[in-house]
């Protein structure tokens, strides 16, 4: 696994990875993101929400917009002992392994959309429509003061993104294989149902609430809740946790709680899921305000659009593969920008390793990384 010692996106993903950004920090690399961005000619714009930094930059002066979307933040890192390399070293071992925090999640993918900025910059001076980064440093928070307040922000002024690139890493086996083109909606319920404590010898002078939270749990993991589409699979809902009795063999439980999660695509709603359940319920004598509701992200899709074709040739010519689409994983900021209508697209470096220790990509891949990024954007503003 060679590496390009003199890449100018490997090096700069190394100088970020240096900076330990731990949400909500930002740790200086915001600042030294915008200076590379002004001296390419783009109008920056720093946005503090709460503890929360965050980029708007734009160049060009009219038309589409094309956005490249990333976060500065990292998970934190565990026990130190856990890493065979310094976590915020960004060292390139023997076999061209560049490891960090945020390697592949995603410092990588902010290093290489800013240098396919740049050289795109000095080569098309004049080019058409407009490119824009929206960097935030709250992704792998709360995810409330950053990107959801920029995109709240650009809409008061009355500015919407036609096209976004979010630098998540999409990757599998090899660079590009998989581009990610939504994300399944994420739904959180917290079921608390209230019995009567009593012993196990005498059921019938107590309510075992677990018995009756069991009973509603069996029914949901049996419903078919749909049968997905070309672009999501089937809807899937997964007990997260269960808590319930004393710690005593003899003693009914009188308060019994699960955690649920619902992953779910645009075939479904939020409002319909939590209908379904109510009703199931209500038929095991749970009211409907023993179940508190949260919704993490909505489900989106880009199906077909310019984006998507660009970023099929760029793969093809850089990696020499054409990319798979796709709808798994978890959810992303890509939830906040679709609504607006955006077409969103993921595409970065492996993520095998992912808020693991010893986080890791192959340290060639950043500088290929910038070049499909700086492919497509020829395709789109040339």
């Amino acid at each position: 696994m060679p590496t390009d010692a003199d890449s100018p996106a490997l090096a700069l993903a190394r100088e970020l990875i240096r900076r330990p950004s731990v949400t909500p920090a930002d740790a200086g690399c915001q600042t030294l993101i915008a200076q590379r961005l002004e001296a390419a000619g783009f109008a920056v714009e720093h946005l503090r929400f709460g503890d929360v930094d965050n980029i708007w930059a734009v160049a060009g002066d009219s038309g589409p917009i094309t956005c490249l979307a990333g976060h500065t933040d990292v998970v934190p890192v565990g026990p130190a002992d856990d890493w065979s390399h310094g976590p915020f070293d960004a060292d390139i071992d023997a076999y061209g392994w560049l490891y960090g925090r945020g390697a592949a999640d995603m410092k990588s993918s902010l290093a290489a959309m800013v240098c396919a900025a740049e050289r795109f910059r000095r080569t098309h001076p004049d080019h058409q429509g407009r490119i824009a980064f929206l960097i935030t440093s709250d992704e792998e928070g709360p995810a409330v003061d950053g990107t959801r307040a920029v995109i709240d922000w650009l809409s008061e002024r009355g500015e919407a993104i036609d096209r976004c690139l979010v630098g998540e890493p999409s990757s599998e086996t090899a660079l590009g294989d998989i581009v990610k083109n939504g994300r399944r909606g994420s739904l959180n319920a917290k079921i608390r149902v209230v019995g009567r404590q009593g012993h196990v010898a005498y059921p019938h002078k107590g309510d075992n609430a677990l018995h009756r939270l069991i009973g509603l749990l069996d029914e949901l993991i049996a419903h078919v809740w749909d049968e997905g589409d070309a672009a999501f699979p089937p809807t899937s809902f997964q007990v997260s946790n269960l808590t319930a009795g004393t710690g005593a063999e003899n003693v009914m439980p009188g308060v019994a709680e699960a955690a649920c999660n619902w992953r779910f695509s645009t075939l479904q709603s939020a409002e319909a899921l939590q209908e379904i359940v109510e009703t199931y319920a209500e038929s095991h004598g749970i009211a409907a305000d023993a179940i508190d509701w949260r919704l993490s992200g909505e489900p989106f899709v880009t199906r077909e659009g310019a984006l998507i074709e660009a970023t099929r040739h760029a793969v093809l010519d850089v990696c020499g593969h054409t990319p798979t689409l796709s709808t798994g994983g978890g959810t992303s900021d890509g939830r906040f920008i679709a609504p607006t209508g955006a077409e969103v697209l993921e595409l970065g470096p492996a993520n095998a390793t992912i808020h693991q220790a010893d986080e890791r990509i192959v340290a060639a891949d950043v500088e290929r990384l910038s070049r499909v990024y700086e492919d497509i954007l020829v395709r789109l503003h040339t």
